[in-house]
C-alpha cells in the first residue's frame, strides 16, 4: 500500500470531518427539524427516504421497496409501519395475490412530501448562494464522484465477504 503524504493525510482528516459533522454535527439536528418536523410531526432521515419512493409510483412490493431503499426487508417494514401510523402511507393486498402486501402514498403523504422537497429546495438554494456556477458544478460532480466510489468501495467489501 502506498504511504500518504502529510498533506493527503490531512486532506483526508478534513474530508473525513467533514463527513462526519454533514452525518452528526449539531447544525444537521436543527436542519433535519427545519426540514423534516419535529415532535410528533417528525420524519426521521430513513422514513422521508421511503416517502420518496412511494410518492414515485403508485405502489410498491415490500420487497421492492426494500431493495430500492437498499435495505433490509426488515428495516424497510419498520420505516413502512411509522408512516402508516402517521397516516402518509397505506398497506393493501395486491389485487392479483392477496398475500402479497402493497405500500403506497396516502394523499397526505403526497402533500408532506411535495411540502419537504420544495423546503430543501430553498434551503439548498440558500446554502449554495455564495458558490458561482461553476463552483456549483465542480460541487455536484465530485458529490456524484464521491457517491460512485463508496458504492464502489461496499461493493468492494460486499465482495470481499
Amino acid at each position: 500500500m502506498a504511504r500518504t503524504s502529510p498533506e493527503q493525510g490531512t486532506l483526508d482528516s478534513r474530508i473525513g470531518a467533514a463527513w462526519k459533522e454533514l452525518r452528526r454535527g449539531a447544525a444537521m439536528g436543527v436542519l433535519r427539524d427545519h426540514l423534516f418536523g419535529s415532535g410528533e410531526n417528525a420524519l426521521e432521515p430513513g422514513q422521508v427516504d421511503t416517502l420518496e419512493l412511494l410518492v414515485a409510483r403508485d405502489a410498491w412490493r415490500m420487497s421492492e421497496l426494500a431493495d430500492a431503499l437498499r435495505v433490509d426487508p426488515s428495516t424497510a417494514t419498520r420505516a413502512v409501519q411509522r408512516l402508516v401510523k402517521a397516516g402518509i402511507a397505506e398497506r393493501t393486498t395486491c389485487e392479483g395475490d392477496a398475500r402479497v402486501v402493497m405500500v403506497s402514498a396516502t394523499s397526505a403523504g403526497r402533500v408532506r412530501h411535495r411540502a419537504i422537497v420544495e423546503l430543501r429546495r430553498a434551503t439548498l438554494k440558500a446554502m449554495l448562494e455564495s458558490f458561482s456556477q461553476e463552483e456549483r458544478e465542480q460541487f455536484a460532480a465530485y458529490l456524484d464522484r464521491f457517491v460512485a466510489a463508496l458504492d464502489d468501495y461496499v461493493r468492494q467489501l460486499d465482495d470481499g465477504q
